[in-house]
């Protein structure tokens, strides 16, 4: 796989979902706060590794460098959970996506 894309991502979760519907919930807009929390959850994590650990060893140690990016991916499936809870769409993301940054770019 060259490129990861939200498209891709959301077809992983949804093959979670598939996998463990008996265990989780459906993906659905009254579940959407409950991921989101989860998401603000592996976000904390990851300030938790810059924390105690450092921006350094995040750099510059393979261990501590992949179990901050393994938290981060714990986020962003989490993100795309929400997304799928939201019936938001790849090429909604990117729609939206695109016009904050064109306005970004014109903020100062």
């Amino acid at each position: 796989m060259k490129d990861l894309n939200f498209k891709q991502m959301q077809e992983f979760q949804k093959q979670l979902q598939d996998q463990y519907q008996d265990k989780w919930p459906a993906l659905t807009p009254d579940k959407g706060k409950e991921k989101l929390l989860w998401m603000l959850i592996e976000a904390g994590e990851i300030a938790d590794i810059l924390k105690k650990k450092g921006d350094k060893l995040v750099m510059e140690d393979p261990t501590v460098r992949n179990e901050f990016i393994e938290e981060m991916c714990d986020t962003l499936m989490y993100f795309n959970t929400v997304m799928l809870c939201y019936d938001i769409t790849p090429e909604e993301l990117q729609e939206v996506y695109v016009k904050k940054h064109l306005t970004n770019m014109q903020r100062w």
